[in-house]
């Protein structure tokens, strides 16, 4: 298995046994109140089954520096591959949304998204990220300096309908209480979800979604892996450093890191050689979550790859 565009299909179907793996341990822990279980499952099952493929990898977006994380930590090197084959920067999110795994809410998946060496942000100690995704229509078309207001009329102008009839994707946060209050005073609707990150920007960037675009504040992890995706379908991605606490904040300077600077699309993956599954854990926007009978567990998988803006919704029965 190679990473030539002829087998680019067949790379991407193998990877998303990664995520499969993964969705499959936290199944068990949802509903159960303890997050730390349900992603420790997750990884470890996420690192084994990344570990069998073909691949030579770098993980870069991980869970964390190698003293907190047991695996899959930022600089770990993965897969069965070696030698003279592709090597590959890695991000990775076993379970986004562990709250909601504990809980039992929607939206929890787990996710990995890859692209050539060298080519993905490295995002340091910043956790936090500013984002704008949005469909291929608007791509380049707008200013990260713009107004809430004059974004809209934009996105707008570029779907050839009202601002009435935009929906925005927010993170239900206290820190998008102004936001909010601005989209709405500018004529668009606001879709607030407690989680889903990730989702809610690749529901912003692929046309005929419930959602036009996403605004606002979350996880710099899941913006890059985000971003990868919404590379591949041809979508625009927009991010700029947000720390959310001081600590945060001092990290951010330390390492020399602009927390006025937006990054463009290009800026965050740099090649549009990407590759992205996630599966659902719990029901979600974008798939079905994990069920189980007596015979099978069914799983569905979202398999984006390449430049071409083809992606699949894969759904696979797995005989117990």
């Amino acid at each position: 298995m190679t990473t030539k565009k002829a087998d680019t299909p067949l790379f991407a179907y193998g990877l998303r046994t990664v995520t499969e793996a993964a969705a499959l341990a936290a199944y068990e822990w949802i509903g159960r109140g303890d997050k730390e279980s349900g992603d420790g499952a997750a990884v470890e099952a996420m690192r084994d089954a990344l570990n069998r493929l073909p691949v030579k990898g770098t993980v870069v977006i991980g869970e964390g520096e190698k003293d907190e994380a047991p695996a899959l930590y930022n600089g770990e090197e993965v897969g069965a591959a070696g030698g003279s084959a592709p090597a590959f920067d890695i991000a990775v999110d076993p379970v986004e949304g562990t709250s909601f795994l504990a809980k039992g809410l929607t939206n929890a998946m787990g996710v990995i998204a890859m692209a050539p060496e060298g080519t993905m942000m490295k995002p340091g100690p910043a956790f936090y990220m500013e984002k704008f995704a949005g469909p291929p229509a608007v791509r380049g078309k707008i200013d990260p300096q713009m107004s809430v207001k004059d974004k809209l009329n934009r996105l707008a102008e570029c779907l050839n309908k009202p601002v009435s009839e935009i929906t925005v994707f927010v993170l239900e946060k206290p820190r998008h209480k102004a936001l909010v209050e601005e989209i709405q005073n500018a004529g668009a609707r606001v879709s607030l979800y407690p989680g889903g990150d990730v989702a809610g920007a690749i529901m912003g960037a692929i046309p005929g979604h419930s959602v036009d675009c996403l605004m606002g504040t979350g996880g710099t992890p899941e913006g890059i892996i985000s971003a990868a995706a919404i590379r591949s379908v041809g979508g625009e991605f927009m991010g700029r450093l947000d720390p959310q606490l001081s600590e945060e904040r001092e990290r951010v300077e330390a390492a020399g890191l602009s927390t006025e600077t937006w990054y463009r699309i290009e800026d965050v993956v740099s090649s549009s050689n990407v590759f992205f599954c996630a599966t659902g854990i719990t029901p979600g926007l974008l798939f079905e979550g994990v069920e189980r009978s007596k015979e099978y567990d069914r799983t569905q998988t979202m398999i984006v790859a390449g430049s071409s803006g083809e992606r699949q919704v894969l759904t696979t029965y797995h005989p117990r």
